[in-house]
């Protein structure tokens, strides 16, 4: 008797579109090989970049505004609360086959404010903990601990408030805190010359290496990491934490109004030893605001629970471990089965993720291709497209009365977005030919810049023959306002802090980015201050990128005249020296108040008309008067030292030879007194060249006169040389 014939298939074979092979190997296979990568128990790695509001909580009083996280409220009136933020996904730090816990990396920039500066007590802490649900108790608590109660934390604390409760050393001290208030050990902040209370951004490393147990933590003004660590102290840190853990920030107030803020944060883990690589790791990345949770596919897919154990080849060959083993949970200890279900279950919902992100994408790309097709190549990288409607009803269709400043080759309107209600400055490009090149030229290098101390370009827009940028709205406008036309003089200690914003800035074209970027318009109407008084660099129209260590091309000359290197007069070849030149404009007129070209004489004892302000400030530093430059309006409120080495600083970045200049970076240094200035000679050195071979450059963009200038000691005949006093030349 013959076998009956199975019965047909239910699913007949049909060759996969092509498209469908597309999608598999372009989107699918990816987010399968992420879920995977993520489900095993490797690093972790984030940074303000990257994170979402989706894979941080906030807890207690912590909140997000201005993309700033927040540990406390903002309060006008003493208060006593206490917060968190976390980042929401478990961090690994411990699995069975590793001989070390995992070894992690942290860099954050925080500040400290305070409304009231008479009402002080509280303080932050980077804190390591299993517990993802509650805060610990407010005052010198610091969120960390239950008050009257126990908690698990590790953490590092930096205390503006003296606790003799909980032995502090002072209220301006940074501590390593293990299960208890009472710190391990203590560093005075003083002794590196950082005040917590300040207001002014200060940035801390915290390294934690597995195999040494070495917890080192540094801290620092500059975003360069200081060669010694502040605190070094060796910890066993697997008797204080689970297999897994979670990240974050606490902070808290002690009847104050004390504003704690974290502006930037990165973090990475790994199961090796030493995460950084070395012992001092590079300067600290660029600002970056949190982005939504579609901007990020990475962080579209959640890693595990806390309780997920690791998950490898040795898995299977150690199920008959005891329940005492570290993997704390049941999942790991189920048959094989139930790990193919989590893991089918998981790719099913990235392939429907995946569905859903094409579809947003076709819309997206449909909606891109009713804007002006020949912008597509230059702004790719832009972070959102904005409609004209939408910015025309935000500056009331670009009413006069909402002009805020003007910038080069463009209008800046103060807008207010209909649907958000966010505040905006919107720049609207002349209708020139000269003036949309120039946009252009904006566009596609500030689109591809994150740093915290450059205006943020939100988005663009380029519909009806217009060209408009959205940018971050700067609250406290323009350096040159705040200091010659605002009721009160800007304080000493905001100008320090500025000075060091637009230093990092510069430090950061130059040297950090894939491409050098040339500013070329340095001055301080360019110059923004936030809600802080930070420092934003901004209006980059002006701007160039070339490769880094490649001679520039020689240009017609662009800018403010005042802010100009001679050689760029002379030659049309703009650098970074030229950049440094022109800071170097700005740190004397910030220290001064005085602009770095008077027009008329405005008083006895007062720069002349048509006097240079660095000439005026070496005549002063040769005759050793150079603290006589200070700006009166300050009133003597100031630290002697400081302004001497802000000055001097000054001077060194307007040497008449480039080669005599410091790089910014080194500008940093010394302003965060990692480095000594330079000697400065007493009389100023002066740069010779014909009249004949300066109209030329400037006629004809001579690009081979790089010998024709050498600075010299001796004083230039009127008959042989010559020297410009003018305003703009563009």
């Amino acid at each position: 008797m013959s076998r009956p014939r199975p019965p047909p298939p239910l699913i007949t074979y049909r060759p996969r579109p092509q498209s469908f092979n597309l999608f598999l190997h372009s989107t699918l296979l990816p987010l399968i090989i992420i879920f995977f990568s993520v489900n095993g128990v490797s690093g972790v790695e984030f940074d303000m970049g990257t994170l979402t509001l989706t894979t941080l909580k906030f807890l207690g009083d912590a909140h997000l505004t201005n993309s700033t996280m927040r540990l406390t409220k903002d309060l006008a009136v003493p208060n006593s609360g206490a917060g968190r933020v976390l980042y929401s996904k478990p961090v690994p730090f411990r699995k069975p086959e590793a001989p070390f816990p995992a070894s992690f990396s942290t860099f954050f920039s925080f500040s400290v404010t305070n409304l009231n500066p008479s009402s002080i007590g509280g303080g932050l802490a980077f804190v390591i903990t299993p517990d993802d649900e509650s805060v610990g108790g407010a005052g010198g608590f610091l969120g960390l601990e239950a008050d009257g109660g126990s908690s698990e934390f590790v953490a590092v604390e930096f205390d503006t408030l003296m606790d003799v409760e909980f032995k502090d050393v002072n209220g301006n001290h940074v501590g390593i805190d293990v299960n208890s208030m009472v710190s391990a050990q203590t560093a005075d902040l003083g002794v590196s010359g950082i005040d917590l209370k300040s207001g002014d951004l200060i940035n801390a490393w915290v390294v934690f290496d597995g195999k040494t147990r070495m917890l080192n933590v540094s801290v620092s003004y500059s975003n360069l990491k200081p060669k010694f660590p502040i605190l070094s102290y060796e910890l066993d840190l697997t008797r204080h934490l689970s297999d897994f853990v979670f990240v974050g920030f606490a902070g808290s107030t002690q009847g104050s109004t004390e504003i704690h803020s974290i502006e930037w944060w990165s973090f990475s883990s790994s199961f090796e030893s030493n995460p950084d690589g070395s012992d001092s790791a590079p300067p600290p990345p660029p600002t970056a605001n949190l982005v939504v949770p579609s901007a990020n596919l990475a962080n579209s897919t959640a890693p595990p629970p806390s309780s997920l154990p690791p998950a490898d080849s040795q898995s299977s060959t150690k199920s008959s471990k005891p329940a005492s083993s570290s993997c704390g949970n049941q999942l790991c200890k189920q048959s094989a089965g139930a790990v193919a279900g989590v893991v089918t279950a998981g790719a099913f919902c990235l392939a429907l993720l995946a569905a859903v992100l094409i579809c947003v994408y076709t819309k997206k790309v449909k909606r891109v291709k009713n804007t002006d097709s020949s912008l597509g190549s230059d702004i790719i990288k832009m972070p959102k497209v904005f409609t004209y409607k939408d910015l025309k009803a935000a500056t009331k269709s670009f009413d006069s009365n909402r002009i805020i400043g003007h910038g080069a080759f463009g209008v800046v309107y103060r807008g207010v977005m209909p649907e958000t209600g966010d505040i905006v400055a919107v720049k609207r490009c002349s209708h020139s030919s000269q003036g949309k090149n120039e946009f252009l030229s904006e566009l596609s290098i500030i689109g591809s810049l994150r740093h915290r101390n450059l205006v943020r370009l939100q988005g663009w827009c380029h519909e009806k023959g217009e060209i408009l940028l959205v940018y971050d709205l700067m609250p406290n406008g323009s350096l040159d306002k705040a200091l010659f036309e605002a009721r009160t003089p800007l304080p000493w200690h905001h100008r320090r802090r500025i000075l060091m914003g637009v230093a990092s800035a510069l430090a950061y074209l130059h040297q950090e980015c894939e491409n050098q970027v040339i500013h070329r318009d340095i001055k301080t109407s360019n110059i923004m201050l936030d809600e802080g008084f930070r420092a934003r660099l901004g209006d980059f129209g002006l701007a160039r990128q070339v490769e880094h260590d490649k001679s520039p091309e020689a240009t017609v000359a662009a800018g403010t005249m005042g802010y100009l290197a001679p050689e760029y007069l002379l030659t049309g070849r703009a650098s970074e020296k030229t950049d440094v030149f022109s800071y170097g404009a700005v740190v004397l007129e910030v220290a001064s108040g005085r602009r770095p070209i008077e027009k008329e004489t405005i008083g006895v004892g007062k720069v002349g008309a048509g006097c240079n302000l660095v000439e005026w400030v070496w005549s002063l530093h040769r005759d050793n008067k150079l603290l006589t430059a200070a700006d009166p309006k300050l009133g003597g409120e100031f630290d002697e030292a400081e302004m001497t080495k802000v000055l001097l600083v000054g001077l060194s970045c307007s040497h008449p030879d480039p080669s005599a200049r410091p790089t910014m970076r080194a500008v940093v240094q010394m302003l965060a007194g990692e480095a000594e200035v330079p000697v400065i000679p007493k009389t100023r050195p002066s740069l010779t060249f014909s009249t004949s071979q300066l109209l030329l450059s400037l006629q004809d963009s001579v690009s081979d006169c790089n010998g024709v200038a050498s600075p010299s000691s001796h004083s230039h005949s009127s008959e042989d040389s010559c020297y410009i006093v003018g305003d703009e030349l563009v």
